[in-house]
């Protein structure tokens, strides 16, 4: 079996979720928002699918990099494939960054996944057949009745456990809010939750990642206080040493890294450093499921957890067959925003959520997305 093509569709959709210009997410009006659908196709006929990011699978990023890859390789070669991938970011100029990794080698579990009947979790091993999910919060806002205030975050948590979850995880405000950052404010938040929710579920912080050492041990503090359970990317992390130093400061356990580039081999330094307590890795982090299993068993060979960072199918069919991730992150979650809501480029979405809080694995072979192939013809605004 050999690849014979790939190809790129960029296609439109409605959303009711903006980005601010720092990239974080915001329920806003209904527009039409832009999706691309990855397609590699071999001599026999077998297709893989992922859903990426059309301003990262760029049609120059493909003729460039992709194709000359993977045309006329066998497609279940995927560790060779991602090494040859791998090896060509050096020189890309940035083009071929591991957001364009991540989709290209899931295309590849989906073609073997679905050449062979099995979802992928399946093929790398199998642990689970479910998974508990914490909601994740949208960063905070400006909108009345939103996440405007501590208030609206304690009135959102309860509605969230009313709902099923498990746990919470906040990501508080950050800039372009017009007073953001603020550590206190940030502090109040917590504690409006922990409030709203009682002493017993797991909560979880995601802060703004620019703060100081100062304010991040400050935050750091006032969370242990609250008995959450994790503290996320407070401080840039590209500075190591800073990790370390607040790993060192404080007896909750600090999670990363989760943006820091270098694949396994940057989680591989914070675990040896002991920048953070419980490792964290996602497929669009470190460039596809192979290199977040990798990660996945450098934490357990360490005695830690390792957290996945994000939703989506790739992550779900990872945290099926790893043996120390507890919860799949479910969201990003907004009042003003029906997650369960079905897109119209599917026929359903792949992390359905029972009333006990639970994720199923997927069913369906290879990543298990229910794609809704006609809708993305009618709706294609770029093809090649």
């Amino acid at each position: 079996m050999k690849i014979t093509d790939i190809q790129v569709q960029v296609f439109t959709y409605k959303s009711k979720q903006v980005n601010d210009s720092e990239g974080h997410s915001h329920p806003g009006p209904e527009h039409d928002a832009q999706q691309a659908l990855l397609t590699v196709t071999a001599d026999d006929g077998s297709a893989g699918y992922c859903f990426g990011s059309p301003s990262s699978l760029r049609q120059p990023v493909i003729d460039q990099f992709v194709r000359p890859e993977l045309v006329g390789r066998d497609p279940h070669d995927r560790e060779l494939i991602w090494q040859g991938l791998y090896k060509r970011q050096r020189g890309s100029g940035e083009l071929l960054s591991d957001r364009v990794l991540a989709p290209v080698e899931m295309a590849l579990w989906d073609l073997a996944g679905r050449k062979l009947g099995l979802p992928v979790w399946k093929l790398l091993g199998g642990y689970r057949d479910r998974v508990p999910a914490y909601g994740s919060t949208m960063c905070g806002d400006e909108m009345a009745g939103g996440l405007a205030t501590p208030e609206d975050y304690g009135r959102f948590a309860e509605w969230l456990v009313n709902r099923g979850y498990q746990a919470i995880k906040l990501h508080t405000w950050m800039p372009p809010v017009s007073w953001a950052p603020d550590p206190k404010m940030d502090v109040k938040a917590c504690a409006a939750v922990r409030e709203a929710v009682g002493p017993d579920l797991p909560l979880m912080l995601d802060a703004n990642h620019w703060y100081s050492r100062e304010d991040a041990w400050y935050i750091g503090r006032e969370l242990e206080e609250l008995d959450y359970y994790w503290y996320e990317e407070p401080m840039d992390e590209h500075s190591t040493s800073s990790y370390v130093w607040l790993a060192n400061q404080l007896k909750m356990p600090v999670l990363g890294p989760e943006m820091a580039q270098g694949k396994f081999r940057t989680r591989a330094e914070w675990i040896v450093r002991g920048a953070s307590d419980i490792t964290r890795t996602g497929v669009m982090d470190v460039g596809g499921i192979g290199p977040s299993m990798k990660v996945a068993h450098l934490a357990e060979s360490h005695g830690l957890a390792c957290e996945i960072h994000g939703g989506g199918s790739g992550n779900l069919n990872v945290l099926g067959a790893m043996y120390n991730g507890r919860w799949y992150e479910r969201g990003l979650l907004h009042p003003f925003i029906d997650y369960d809501e079905t897109p119209g480029y599917l026929n359903s979405i792949i992390d359905p959520m029972d009333s006990q809080g639970y994720i199923p694995m997927p069913t369906r072979p290879g990543l298990g997305e229910d794609i809704n192939f006609d809708y993305i013809e009618e709706h294609t605004v770029e093809a090649a």
